[in-house]
């Protein structure tokens, strides 16, 4: 009698789970959003913007349209910098630093010739001491790996970009890697506080302290020093060169990753590029009192001439960056719309560029997304 039951209740239990669940996504899809706003917060808010180099116009411009279609609460306060000049100008630097945010282009860096990338330039001059990037596969994008979702977390601010190089002697150059317990501790605090605020799992140092036992060694004693401040997060630890190997074959392991200023690098990129490319990778950079939002993973950043002068650039990461700080400002609906939009127009196949297997401009892909806003 009671092995017969056993299909009876298993299916009461599915049957009742299945109500449940039935009723669950009725009322959550007609629920509000649960922010309450202080008292003045819907203000339309400044950012400055940065169109920058290449691309940087036609994506920048796709995200004034999309705000504008939107009735966003923002407005723009637009500086033309470019990747050859010998420094960030002041007045930039000053805007950023009354409005708290910005949005921008790719900056080109020249190659040698001892000119300073003004990218990183502006990261060391307001502290943008971490630098996020959010590799995820978008639905209805062919890729070979699926349920990738990772979260990179870079330190920002020192590490091989620091910049200290010098020659030695004729034919001889020194490379100062700079590694700081202050910085360390600061960016592996960062990557646990956003697990733990966006319920992330697990928090993975990637390193090289087996080469650099001290540099990388300094790093990862950071790292496990604030893990043990957050015993519901798994933590574990990685040497960067079988990480790299890992991500290429397994990459949904990783969750959220935090790294040094060079290898984050290589593995943000590495990651957009299993994820669907860097055309689709928003990312951002903050510190303590600004933050800076831009198209994720850097390769390839300005485009090349041919994608400029044809407007087929693919608006997608700065849109979805563009998303980032609308939360990041607090007006999270209007993060929700945009992202909804985006991931709608990507997984219709409809107008995508060509880095995505299409042919549309970036005007087009603009078009559909604004058709699609509720």
């Amino acid at each position: 009698m009671a092995k017969r039951s056993v299909p009876l209740l298993k299916q009461l239990l599915s049957s009742s789970a299945a109500v449940s669940s039935s009723c669950s996504s009725r009322f959550t899809s007609h629920r509000s959003v649960t922010y309450m706003p202080r008292p003045g917060d819907g203000s339309p808010r400044a950012v400055t913007l940065i169109p920058g180099d290449g691309i940087g116009p036609l994506v920048t411009g796709a995200v004034e349209q999309v705000m504008e279609a939107m009735h966003a609460p923002v407005y723009f306060e637009r500086y033309d910098v470019h990747g050859d000049m010998p420094k960030v100008p002041q007045e930039v630097i000053d805007s950023i630093k009354k409005n708290k945010v910005c949005l921008k282009g790719g900056l080109a860096t020249p190659m040698g010739g001892g000119v300073s990338s003004l990218n990183v330039q502006l990261r060391k001059q307001l502290d943008l001491y971490a630098s996020l990037v959010n590799c995820f596969n978008l639905p209805g994008l062919p890729t070979r790996h699926e349920n990738v979702d990772i979260v990179v977390i870079r330190e920002n601010t020192e590490g091989e970009y620091a910049g200290l190089e010098h020659e030695v002697v004729p034919g001889v150059v020194e490379s100062l890697k700079v590694i700081t317990k202050f910085c360390s501790e600061r960016i592996a605090k960062y990557a646990f506080e956003y697990a733990y605020l966006n319920n992330r799992r697990k928090v993975t140092a990637v390193h090289k302290a087996n080469i650099m036992k001290l540099a990388d060694g300094l790093f990862l004693e950071s790292c496990r020093e604030v893990a043990t401040k957050y015993p519901g997060i798994k933590y574990n630890e990685i040497i960067v060169d079988n990480c790299c190997m890992q991500l290429v074959s397994k990459p949904e392991q990783f969750d959220v990753m935090v790294t040094p200023n060079l290898y984050g690098n290589l593995v943000a990129n590495t990651a957009a590029g299993i994820a669907g490319g860097t055309g689709v990778m928003p990312g951002g950079n903050v510190g303590a009192d600004h933050a800076v939002f831009e198209q994720g993973a850097s390769a390839g950043n300005v485009g090349n001439e041919k994608v400029t002068e044809q407007k087929k650039a693919n608006p997608v990461a700065l849109l979805l960056s563009s998303a980032m700080m609308l939360r990041h400002l607090q007006f999270p609906s209007f993060a929700d719309r945009l992202e909804t939009a985006v991931k709608h127009v990507i997984f219709e196949g409809k107008h995508r560029t060509k880095d995505l297997g299409g042919n549309s401009t970036t005007q087009e892909v603009v078009d559909a997304v604004i058709a699609t806003l509720d």
